[in-house]
């Protein structure tokens, strides 16, 4: 079936050994990101990588947390505060049955969970009640999916981009919104998949308090070299494809209106989520090699990411070596609503055979920043 070359292309983008094997990209990827992205004035080198500890929270998916609304088998989760103040995790493939290719194949679906602090989040309803049910419509026709790279809410509004396509073969990107809390959901736009070389494909938003949005993005697909692309938008505009405005290099300056370049090094990126919270800014990141989930702590959202240190906060094991932050193919990486950058949490999916794919808690300690 279609789930079976998915599964295959996800698990082997996150192991150690299948990341090595799968996703090796030779010089001929490097100078294709540099042909989309242009070469950046801005540079550096950034600090050795720091070393963040930390631990699992808890399961928040999986037969026992999620079997009762017909999701034992999910991933992503990405959280979401609602206008209500509850939790909201947009999770991507999900399956009943027995496992990953399962029947009733879905995606995207919501999970709620009504405590919303980071010590009481555990999942207790579903859209769709019982079985949680697609978010949008989505027929998997010919194996296409839709996975979504974000979700955030403004005011009393909640947004979601997904991504859509066959896995990895971006036909086009989508954007929706919600006015109940994500009971339901209503289509705004859609961005075609080779936007900026495919390079606007997977996007992440910053809600800031200044009235904009900064808008991080990549190509989705970990086996292409891509850069890392800024835009903002205002908060009231979201919706708009126009009223994205591109950060880029002129030639002998940086600002905003110019087209897109690339603020950081081009590599090949995993998911990623970028965040304002206390009046600074947190990217976190499933870098392909070395494999791992990354942070970047800095002040705005147009700091020097080529300068700024990369803090490995969860390290990929083998099956069995678990412990503290190292995790058995680990993803994702959406920062919990709530955190602080002393008390950080993010939701890791973890995906190796077809029992073992879920979303997890894990705290951070020791984040310079």
């Amino acid at each position: 079936m279609a789930g079976t070359s998915r599964r295959s292309l996800l698990r082997a983008g996150i192991g150690a050994a299948g990341a090595a094997a799968v996703w090796g990209a030779g010089a001929s990827a490097a100078n294709a990101a540099t042909a989309r992205t242009g070469t950046p004035a801005r540079t550096g080198t950034p600090a050795a990588r720091l070393a963040p500890t930390g631990g699992k929270v808890k399961n928040l998916t999986g037969p026992a947390e999620t079997g009762r609304f017909a999701a034992p088998w999910t991933d992503l989760g990405i959280p979401a505060r609602t206008p209500d103040g509850s939790l909201f995790l947009a999770c991507g493939d999900t399956f009943d049955g027995g496992g990953v290719g399962g029947p009733n194949w879905r995606s995207p679906v919501g999970l709620r969970s009504s405590g919303a602090g980071l010590g009481s989040i555990t999942v207790d309803g579903a859209v769709g009640g019982s079985s949680a049910r697609h978010l949008v419509p989505e027929g998997h026709e010919g194996g296409t999916t839709a996975i979504p790279s974000d979700i955030f809410t403004i005011g009393d509004t909640m947004y979601m981009h997904l991504m859509r396509g066959v896995i990895y073969q971006t036909h086009h990107s989508d954007f929706w919104r919600s006015t109940d809390g994500g009971e339901n959901w209503e289509y705004l736009c859609q961005w075609p998949g080779n936007a900026l070389g495919g390079q606007f494909q997977q996007k992440t938003y910053a809600v800031a308090d200044d009235g904009w949005a900064y808008v991080l993005s990549t190509v989705f697909n970990r086996d292409i070299v891509s850069g890392l692309l800024l835009h903002r938008v205002r908060h009231e505009s979201v919706g708009d494809p126009a009223a994205y405005e591109p950060w880029g290099w002129d030639g002998a300056n940086w600002g905003w209106g110019v087209p897109a370049t690339t603020v950081s090094a081009a590599r090949r990126w995993g998911e990623i989520c970028f965040r304002a919270m206390e009046g600074r800014y947190a990217l976190t990141w499933l870098n392909m090699d070395a494999l791992g989930i990354r942070a970047q702590i800095f002040d705005l959202p147009t700091s020097n990411l080529f300068a700024t240190p990369e803090q490995t906060i969860i390290h990929p094991v083998a099956p069995g070596q678990e412990g503290d932050n190292r995790v058995a193919h680990p993803y994702g990486g959406w920062i919990f609503p709530g955190s602080t950058f002393q008390d950080f949490h993010i939701a890791v999916s973890q995906w190796y055979d077809p029992q073992n794919y879920r979303v997890m808690q894990y705290r951070i300690n020791g984040l310079a920043v």
